[in-house]
């Protein structure tokens, strides 16, 4: 995912008036430090063109004044430049066709129709294509902006995703359709006032609802007003996994969103019981529909994790299988600390309701937390509440969300196996 700062909207600070590198091409920025890492932040800039308007694509040069690469500027941002190419590449047609097509080649290679019509196309950084995410769900395509830039060349984007996927179809109708693909543009609240745009309403609604199918479940998806572009692909293999090892269990899926991992369990894995807790009346309401149109039953729970998790503990109430998926709680550094105590004490509570000898599954998708951070909070919690932890696996997103080696944050979601003693 594309992390961003909190930031006020105040001026971006002048740049010093430096002369431009030698033969530079307007727009240009000139460097006072880089790395291959995708986000040039303010303090890594010397200097910048007068020319340069946000949203442009920036030639970038090095101290040196050589050509570093080319990019998208936004001074108000806090990413001041979010670089695309670190050669000489113009940033034309060319390069969006061939990005795009790229990124959703990999997609087919990795065969995931055989498995959902619901996945990632593009992940942003993780496809080179840094503030731009893009979910197929059945017959329509969410994109999810973090850019200025991406936002003033959304129609292109569209256009040429079109033309790349073909036409769309969905697992409940094999025969490929021929209506066009759907299209809906979203973009968190914070990030527009961060990188100065507004995306129009009627982009982000659509004519009829969307359902997909993942591993033979079914889900409505609120596309429009559900969290990030509304359904969780990433915990596509987890869930999977997860309810194949809570067979025949009594399950509590605590922050369950609209129920992935509850219902997984008791369709896939044939779970004696299930409850599914969140705070989000929304996403329990989308919840409430899963479980009807997959004609099944599990507990939907109205409340805080923390609440619920204490009650039980009270209760002396005990799950033989337990997965613990939070919402992303660390958007900054700044609240990195707090983050930490929270996914401490969270955990703390979750591993008191697991049976002796059953299942944990502990989630973060915080990029700003690292892996060693992660692990090492759930082991203190689990000895804070007198429990023993016996890892047996670590996972993470599924494979349609991949890394490149210079953005190491795009594998932001951190998936924990224990074996609880």
């Amino acid at each position: 995912m594309s992390p961003a700062g909190k930031r006020t909207d105040r001026p971006s600070r002048p740049a010093a008036k430096i002369a431009a590198p030698t033969g530079a091409e307007s727009p240009w920025v000139l460097l006072r430090s880089a790395t291959r890492h995708p986000f040039i932040f303010e303090r890594m800039v010397r200097a910048a063109d007068p020319q340069a308007r946000p949203g442009d694509v920036v030639n970038l040069y090095d101290k040196s004044g050589a050509l570093f690469g080319r990019g998208f500027y936004n001074p108000r941002s806090r990413i001041v430049v979010r670089v695309l190419t670190l050669d000489d590449q113009p940033i034309d047609e060319t390069f969006w066709t061939g990005a795009i097509a790229r990124a959703i080649d990999l997609r087919r290679r990795l065969q995931l129709d055989r498995l959902t019509d619901a996945y990632r196309l593009i992940h942003a950084e993780g496809d080179g294509l840094s503030g731009l995410i893009a979910e197929r769900y059945a017959d329509c395509v969410v994109l999810e902006l973090f850019s200025l830039g991406i936002f003033q060349r959304r129609a292109q984007l569209i256009s040429l995703i079109r033309s790349a996927l073909g036409a769309p179809w969905s697992l409940d109708r094999p025969d490929r359709a021929s209506a066009e693909w759907r299209v809906v543009v979203r973009a968190d609240p914070a990030i527009e006032r961060l990188e100065g745009f507004q995306t129009p309403p009627e982009e982000r609604v659509l004519d009829k609802p969307v359902v997909i199918r993942e591993h033979g479940v079914r889900y409505h998806v609120d596309v429009a007003a559900g969290q990030k572009t509304g359904f969780f692909c990433d915990q596509r293999d987890n869930r999977l996994r997860f309810a194949q090892l809570a067979r025949q269990s009594d399950v509590l899926d605590i922050c369950c969103y609209t129920a992935g991992f509850g219902l997984c369990a008791k369709l896939l894995g044939d779970a004696k019981e299930v409850t599914s807790v969140d705070l989000d009346e929304e996403a329990l309401a989308v919840a409430r529909q899963n479980v009807n149109l997959n004609n099944t039953r599990i507990n939907l729970v109205h409340a805080d994790a923390f609440s619920y998790l204490r009650q039980m503990i009270g209760n002396a109430r005990r799950f033989d299988a337990v997965a613990l998926d939070p919402p992303k709680l660390a958007a900054s550094r700044t609240q990195l600390d707090e983050a930490l105590r929270k996914y401490h004490d969270l955990n703390s509570l979750a591993v008191q309701v697991v049976n002796p000898g059953g299942i944990f599954l502990t989630c973060s998708c915080s990029g700003l937390v690292s892996d060693q951070q992660f692990s090492q909070t759930v082991q203190h919690a689990a000895r804070r509440a007198g429990r023993s932890l016996q890892r047996f696996d670590q996972s993470g997103a599924a494979p349609d969300h991949p890394v490149m080696p210079n953005c190491p944050e795009s594998a932001y979601l951190k998936a924990l196996w224990f074996r609880v003693l």
